[in-house]
């Protein structure tokens, strides 16, 4: 109830924003803040050293198909932080220092209506609606940039295989290796003790490797409530998390693009999808099951605008692929493409989205759920293939800071099984950045 009503009061607060300000014919905004520059303090603030990031998201999902119920549900963010330029502040050359709380509420149309989907059709949804500490970390960049060196509490997916969230559906959203191997790999808003090194190795390529804790603890809903916003150092971790990622960011014809190849190895043991410690079938044991003493997995990154002015309006496309190891991994691959086109019907600000992605559900382990089926009364959803992922939106900024991202999304199996039924869930993202 609560959540409702927070998002019924935003709602009404974009509307005024969006009352209140007169919206120019080409759609484009002189300012990226619905709250101007503040008379001007906010621009002091930053040539001072203070720059402040305050934004709210939320996401309304309704299944027209799928699932056990047609129902309507609402999640919504809020971002509050602040990233201080040590530099212009206390002459601490190089050094700056980001924090960043995100508070998130509502609940999930997908698990509500028990679509049986593994990736969420409403992103903010998930790891605890509750306060998250989110980054709380110390930059120092050295040899005039070329080295980059972060410290504190950090999400991995913020430097490695980082992708934008334009589209609802969590397939084409975020990190991509947090979409499959999320119970060690952990996206925003959740975050870890970390640190990250990175190199600048000239011709617009680069170089970096990092270090993450890895806890369960982290994406426990209950401990997250909690202390998800407190900055302590939880005890139970199981090793630790090094990806490795090189980067290219050419211009193509004059034309912007981002290539990422990375990989990672995490020192965490994993348990074995199908056999237990004597090598035989868990189903019929029951017994506990083999341990493998790490777990890894590799990644690639491609976004290249084709047409338009360099970083403005056009034609860009994407293309993302996660693979993890097959022992230890229940969906061990994602796939996913798209098309955005920034700038139509004259508008610059607007943009349109199409995508289509693949998660697949481990064969491994459906070896498990089909004999486990067979051995007893009981049954679980057997998942042998790949839940796709179809996704469109069209977005728009009526006014400055505010953007609207009306959505069609089409699930067709749903977790990668058969027994779930093709879901099409119509959706609304509404961003505001204050």
């Amino acid at each position: 109830m609560q959540a409702t009503h927070q998002g019924f009061i935003c709602l009404v607060v974009s509307a005024l924003l969006i009352a209140s300000q007169p919206a120019r014919a080409d759609g484009a905004s002189d300012t990226p803040h619905a709250f101007g520059d503040w008379g001007g303090n906010r621009s002091r603030l930053e040539d001072e050293g203070i720059t402040f990031d305050f934004g709210y998201d939320s996401q309304v999902g309704h299944n027209f198909s799928g699932g056990t119920a047609h129902l309507t549900r609402y999640a919504d963010q809020w971002r509050l932080g602040a990233t201080l330029d040590l530099e212009k502040l206390w002459s601490w050359k190089g050094a700056s220092f980001k924090v960043l709380m995100t508070d998130r509420h509502g609940r999930d149309v997908g698990l509500d209506a028990h679509i049986g989907n593994n990736q969420s059709v409403q992103d903010v949804y998930g790891r605890g609606q509750t306060l998250h500490l989110s980054v709380f970390a110390l930059e120092q960049k050295f040899l005039d940039g070329r080295i980059d060196w972060r410290i504190g509490r950090l999400p991995v997916g913020v430097d490695f295989a980082s992708f934008s969230c334009d589209f609802q559906n969590l397939t084409f959203c975020g990190a991509q290796p947090g979409n499959i191997v999320g119970d060690y790999w952990i996206n925003t808003p959740t975050s870890q003790w970390a640190t990250r090194l990175k190199f600048d190795t000239g011709h617009d390529t680069y170089v970096q490797v990092g270090a993450y804790q890895v806890n369960p603890k982290y994406i426990d809903d209950a401990w997250a409530r909690r202390n998800g916003w407190k900055l302590d150092f939880p005890s139970g971790t199981t090793g630790v998390l090094v990806p490795v990622e090189f980067g290219w960011k050419p211009s193509l014809g004059g034309l912007p693009g981002s290539y990422k190849v990375g990989g990672w190895h995490n020192s965490s043991p994993g348990d074995d999808l199908f056999l237990d410690r004597n090598g035989q079938p868990l189903a019929i044991t029951g017994g506990m099951p083999l341990q493998h003493d790490s777990r890894r997995g590799a990644y690639i990154v491609a976004k290249q605008q084709l047409s338009g002015e360099a970083g403005g309006g056009g034609l860009s496309v994407f293309f993302r692929a996660s693979q993890a190891d097959r022992a230890t991994s229940a969906t061990d691959r994602q796939l996913a493409a798209g098309i955005e086109y920034k700038g139509p019907f004259g508008r610059a600000d607007d943009t349109i989205g199409v995508a289509i992605g693949a998660t697949r559900a481990n064969g491994y382990a459906a070896h498990y759920q089909r004999l486990y089926n067979q051995l007893h009364t009981d049954h679980v959803v057997v998942q042998d293939g790949s839940e796709t992922a179809a996704a469109l939106f069209y977005g728009f900024s009526p006014v400055a800071g505010v953007t609207l991202r009306p959505n069609l999304q089409y699930v067709r199996r749903p977790g990668g099984s058969r027994e779930n039924s093709n879901a099409l869930v119509l959706g609304l993202d509404t961003s505001i950045t204050f």
